[in-house]
Formats: structure tokens, sequence, C-alpha cells
């Protein structure tokens, strides 16, 4: 699978998400279920990582 297709599953799963719950949720709310929404497109899903500072 190449960036185009990744991209194109991400921005459908984050239009998905927002027109059936709406706006004025939690942030995390919406982490929550687009992260479950990418994972059942097959896509392999990291949330929160810790990113190093130097």
């Amino acid at each position: 699978m190449n960036e185009n297709e990744i991209s194109y599953k991400v921005r459908c799963a984050i239009f998905k998400v927002y027109n059936t719950l709406g706006p004025g949720l939690l942030e995390s709310v919406y982490e929550a279920v687009l992260t479950h929404e990418l994972k059942k497109e097959g896509l392999e899903v990291k949330s929160q990582v810790q990113v190093p500072l130097v």
C-alpha cells in the first residue's frame, strides 16, 4: 500500500467519524473512535506515542 492509499483511508475515516459524532466532543473521544476505524481498515495504529526531544 502506498502513501496515497493510506492517506485516502485516513481521510475517509476522519470524515466518517466526524460526520457520525458531530462537533463538540472531547479530543480523546475522537481519537479513540478514529483509532478503531483505522484498525478496521487494516492499518497499524499507535496513539499517544512518546517522541524524544533533545
